[in-house]
């Protein structure tokens, strides 16, 4: 993924604008005439640098487009589509930070879905994560970013909050098919299950 602060071809004139390549949606919420796209993005070519994710307002004078370059309601984008988006500069101080959408492209469609299924090491609730280890294999940690739409079950299927959960828990995770290049790998959750 890469991160570029400039004037491009889908930069409106005059104002300070944030473009970024393959991002990842990782979620989205509808307000009124205005949808809110969360996108998870790197701040370097290569996906070696910090990982960083902003909400996207995303209204009638964003352009948004498939991978055709044909011109595309807000409501068609989904969670787990890769895009290049162009956005401004200026953010709210909120976590994470929200900026205007000037342009959304869509580069690829949302793939399927994976289950992976694991022990829990580690549960972050400052940050929204949990690491899983997968076997007990040290390499097959893989760590699973929250977001306000993922769902999070106990052993019988009720919600719960990420604090309920434990290190030691057997949980089945459906997440994104895209994995960082980071150690450990991270992709986005969209269910967590507790399972015996």
């Amino acid at each position: 993924m890469d991160f570029k602060n400039d004037q491009g071809p889908f930069s409106p004139p005059n104002r300070n604008v944030i473009r970024v390549f393959s991002a990842v949606i990782e979620g989205i919420s509808r307000e009124r005439n205005t949808t809110l796209v969360t996108i998870a993005y790197h701040d370097r070519i290569g996906g070696r640098g910090a990982a960083n994710s902003v909400r996207l307002v995303v209204n009638q004078d964003t352009d948004i487009y498939d991978e055709r370059g044909r011109n595309i309601r807000a409501d068609e984008l989904r969670r787990g589509m890769t895009v290049d988006a162009s956005f401004s500069s200026a953010m709210t101080r909120s976590i994470p930070p929200q900026a205007q959408a000037f342009f959304i492209r869509v580069v690829r469609r949302a793939s399927q879905n994976i289950t992976t299924t694991g022990r829990i090491l580690d549960v972050n609730t400052r940050d929204g994560f949990i690491l899983v280890l997968q076997n007990q294999n040290p390499s097959s940690v893989l760590r699973f970013n929250m977001t306000s739409d993922t769902v999070i079950l106990d052993l019988f299927g009720r919600r719960i909050r990420l604090s309920s959960l434990h290190p030691g828990f057997r949980v089945r995770v459906v997440h994104a098919s895209f994995m960082t290049a980071s150690i450990p790998p991270q992709t986005t959750a969209f269910t967590v299950q507790i399972i015996r």
